[in-house]
């Protein structure tokens, strides 16, 4: 084969890469895809294409896999670890086994580290490497976290994957780096803007692969790990048993007023995916600010139990099937429906409304103010006097949060809003948002920012 197309399909609010490869007989391998097979399905479907395999290089905690889907939807051959003792029907592969593609030859390299029983994917044309696809193993300029499979582990795995790194590293420099953790994962540690490289670029770049000894690698991979949302541990039990099948339907059922009260007194989580300043100026008491955007699954999977019904409420011009598959893809399937009839019919039955209101920069002169971004964006430079709970942590810790007058902030307002609506379920009524973040604060006032923790 002349060429190998590789197709990367980037989940920007997951901060990970599936991969479509095109074995150019109208067949082709999906590399890590996650339940939400939308956009895989979409490219396949423009180049002519069926998915003959689905490749997983780890149990994933971030997402659920699409792999048991594709088998029962298109007849893929799921490929994976038989380290990793899947409940389900796939080929069970160890270091040095080698696929067949048709002209294309993916050999399995043993790569534990991110987890204990990840493999690497060497794809072979004829006998030469063109390129690998290393999961979390080997990022661009990182390497994956090693503390998601159990905290008594995480140096052990910390040590497995230097020693992973320096394996992949003997690999050719023109060899081609596909890996599925990157910007934006909660997986990567640390991350990197750059999605895919080549083992030579890796070779010269990437701090963690030159580090001059095992024990100054795991101390600089240990010391840049920060927090990550709770349902990654859930996640690989369900990779592993193998995720219930849900095919391309995707089903949101419309809620009354009456449907959403019954709900509630069922102990329903409500989830208002409007943007922030109609959350701002009337929401169910109650209900949770989640804005929809690519990061939704993120604050879902972080914030909200998994065991609970969840009531969506959403602007008409939002897309449904988007709130629906970015729950589905991190096992958020409880989806008892949506509330359609807006603010103006929930108050016309007789409900109440409350607002928390979004404020400019001066507001924050006369008032204790509660940065949630995480501890790294915290650091690089925060409003003077600020003090700091990371959005993830604050329903644990609501009681640490400032009394009186308090305005909440992140980023852009949509983190400090959800943080609010938490605050607010103590009917605490002293609330109030930033429009905008640091960088905003200083601009309109002048004054720099404070540096450290």
């Amino acid at each position: 084969m002349a060429e190998v197309n590789v197709v990367p399909l980037v989940d920007e609010g997951l901060g990970n890469t599936a991969y479509l490869l095109d074995l150019g007989d109208g067949r082709a391998l999906a590399v890590d895809a996650s339940r939400d097979l939308r956009t895989l399905r979409a490219v396949a479907e423009r180049r002519g294409l069926r998915i003959a395999y689905a490749a997983d290089t780890h149990l994933h905690a971030d997402f659920l896999s699409g792999a048991r889907d594709l088998a029962a939807s298109d007849g893929a051959r799921v490929l994976a670890s038989a380290a990793g003792q899947r409940e389900f029907g796939h080929v069970a592969l160890a270091d040095g086994d080698e696929v067949d593609l048709g002209g294309l030859t993916l050999r399995v390299l043993a790569t534990p580290g991110h987890t204990h029983e990840h493999i690497a994917f060497e794809v072979l044309d004829g006998p030469r490497t063109v390129g690998v696809f290393t999961g979390g193993s080997l990022l661009v300029g990182a390497a994956a976290r090693t503390d998601l499979v159990a905290p008594e582990r995480t140096e052990e795995l910390a040590r497995a994957q230097y020693r992973s790194l320096r394996r992949l590293a003997t690999l050719g420099d023109a060899v081609a780096v596909w890996p599925t953790h990157g910007a934006g994962s909660f997986c990567s540690a640390p991350p990197s803007a750059e999605r895919t490289s080549t083992i030579g670029a890796q070779r010269a770049t990437n701090a963690l692969l030159r580090a001059e000894s095992e024990d100054a690698f795991v101390t600089a991979l240990l010391g840049s790990l920060g927090t990550f949302p709770p349902y990654f541990l859930r996640l690989p039990e369900l990779n592993r048993l193998g995720p219930a099948l849900v095919g391309s339907a995707a089903v949101l059922p419309d809620l009354r007023v009456e449907d959403v009260r019954r709900l509630r007194e069922a102990d329903a989580e409500v989830v208002d995916v409007r943007p922030v300043a109609d959350f701002a100026a009337g929401h169910i008491p109650g209900s949770l600010s989640i804005p929809l955007r690519g990061v939704f699954a993120t604050w879902l999977g972080w914030l909200v139990d998994p065991d609970r019904p969840l009531v969506v409420v959403r602007n008409a011009d939002q897309d449904r099937d988007e709130v629906i598959w970015q729950a589905l893809k991190i096992g958020y399937d409880r989806l008892a429906g949506e509330f359609t009839g807006g603010m103006a019919t929930w108050t016309a039955a007789g409900g109440q409304l409350r607002s928390i209101p979004l404020v400019d920069g001066a507001a924050l002169a006369d008032a204790s103010i509660l940065d949630v971004r995480q501890i790294s964006e915290y650091t690089t430079g925060h409003v003077p006097g600020a003090r700091h709970i990371e959005l993830g942590g604050l329903a644990a810790r609501a009681g640490a949060a400032p009394v009186g007058r308090t305005v909440l902030m992140c980023g852009h307002g949509e983190r400090a809003m959800t943080a609010a609506s938490l605050l607010a379920r103590a009917d605490r009524t002293d609330l109030a948002v930033l429009a905008g973040g640091p960088s905003d604060w200083s601009t309109a006032t002048g004054a720099k920012l404070e540096v450290g923790a």
